[in-house]
């Protein structure tokens, strides 16, 4: 393992502490690359990262490209394939360029992005975008238009596996109310999946019931 991976590693040890101490348990930690260069993916699946999320579609199409290139040359640096997840918003004219590389789409707010994904990516697994922030800033479906939001989903033959969302701009424990929201929306659909808490609050996000954690700073260190 190079001196990357090791210090990803170490702070992955972090992480699935602070997860542990609010009885996180199973709990998929997304390394948020986005920014970061094609090589901080290597280095995070070296240390045991292998869900990766994205937010820009051209970013994303550049990096993976970059990772594969780099994997030619070395094939054995990754000894398990990364899931790539898209968490960014999306416009509808970009779902194309990344159909046939995205795993899960965490952020399909809108009845005609799944209609665009479902036809790129038929039966594709997705998460549903809900705002849970009241923030004009953020992008989400109203809760009380996710009913609509579903059906056309599954209309479509999306395979929804759960929500995802984006929390309140402030201390950690804001978000709570939010956060507890997207659980138990989840729950009335039946849906097991829940995508919410970042470096600076996942702990709340834990306690209110996430499965998936978005994670960028915390792994990788300062952005740029």
């Amino acid at each position: 393992m190079n001196s990357h991976a090791a210090q990803i590693a170490e702070r992955l040890a972090a992480v699935n502490d602070r997860l542990r101490a609010v009885g996180g348990e199973n709990i998929t930690v997304i390394g948020v690359a986005k920014s970061f260069p094609a090589e901080a993916v290597i280095a995070a699946a070296m240390a045991g990262i292998t869900d990766i999320g994205e937010s820009y579609a051209q970013e994303f199409v550049a990096k993976h490209a970059a990772v594969d290139e780099l994997l030619s040359d070395a094939p054995s640096l990754m000894a398990s394939p990364v899931r790539w997840h898209f968490i960014g918003g999306l416009q509808r004219n970009k779902v194309r360029k990344i159909a046939h590389l995205v795993d899960l789409w965490h952020s399909v707010d809108r009845p005609s992005l799944a209609t665009e994904i479902a036809k790129h990516a038929p039966g594709a697994s997705v998460l549903l975008q809900v705002d849970i922030s009241g923030e004009d800033q953020k992008k989400g479906c109203p809760p009380d238009e996710l009913d609509a939001l579903m059906s056309t989903a599954v209309d479509a033959g999306l395979q929804v596996v759960g929500l995802m969302g984006m929390p309140i701009l402030a201390e950690p424990e804001a978000a709570r109310p939010g956060f507890r929201m997207l659980r138990e929306l989840a729950d009335s659909y039946e849906l097991s999946e829940v995508s919410m808490g970042m470096s600076g609050d996942l702990e709340v996000a834990v306690e209110e019931g996430a499965t998936i954690v978005r994670v960028g700073s915390a792994l990788f260190g300062p952005r740029q």
